[in-house]
């Protein structure tokens, strides 16, 4: 398999290439890192941006949601989609308001989409699934009972063209903006994980949950 996905017309990055890559490697450490995707297909007379959690394994991403999710079966059924990944790190403050930016990572992809029949993959898939949400935590949970394994329309997206795109830095500003008396910079920003809240209802006290890794303040990981 090659290092790099092939570049289709849906996945070309046209304004600033230089800032673009096609490197899996590339789009799966943002992809592992984002905790939600925006799914956009063609649903009737209407395209549907659908904000979901989503699992990456290999080349497949999995999604999920209730069986009569119209997002979903219009996908299966072969209706026009991408899904796109975005990691918002920074406001960009520029000395003028044309050059004011944002620093993030985002991905682009399109595949081809199913539905997943076999039940030890629907079982896999919902297991990546729950373990976004915490290190091993579909061990700390209660399983899928048949019937909610039987509600639950789990899909499957064979990723066949995808491109990142990233900004980092500061303003650009133009040679004649320099000298403005406005203050430029970065302000960073980060999605942090605050002390877990435990269930008022809960009986009895259990040991607190790891947070998914990419939670974690970045000096906490280094």
């Amino acid at each position: 398999m090659s290092d790099a996905y092939p570049i289709s017309d849906a996945t070309r990055i046209k304004r600033h290439p230089e800032r673009g890559s096609y490197d899996r490697d590339v789009v799966h450490a943002i992809l592992d890192e984002a905790l939600l995707c925006h799914l956009a297909c063609s649903v009737g007379q209407h395209v549907i941006a659908m904000p979901t959690t989503f699992a990456r394994d290999g080349e497949t991403l999995y999604v999920h949601g209730a069986i009569a999710n119209r997002s979903l079966e219009a996908l299966v059924g072969g209706a026009p989609f991408s899904i796109t990944v975005t990691l918002l790190d920074g406001l960009v403050l520029a000395r003028s308001a044309f050059h004011h930016s944002m620093n993030y990572r985002s991905v682009v992809l399109t595949g081809k989409a199913r539905i997943v029949d076999d039940r030890e993959e629907k079982i896999t898939a919902m297991i990546l699934l729950v373990d976004r949400f915490g290190r091993d935590r579909s061990r700390q949970t209660r399983a899928p009972y048949d019937w909610e394994l039987d509600a639950t329309k789990v899909i499957a997206v064979e990723i066949e063209h995808a491109s990142a795109k990233t900004r980092s830095g500061g303003p650009i500003d133009d040679p004649d903006d320099m000298n403005l008396p406005y203050w430029a910079g970065v302000v960073p920003l980060q999605l942090v994980a605050a002390a877990p809240v435990p269930d008022p209802e809960a009986r009895e006290p259990h040991p607190v949950p790891d947070v998914p890794v990419q939670l974690l303040p970045r000096n906490r990981e280094e």
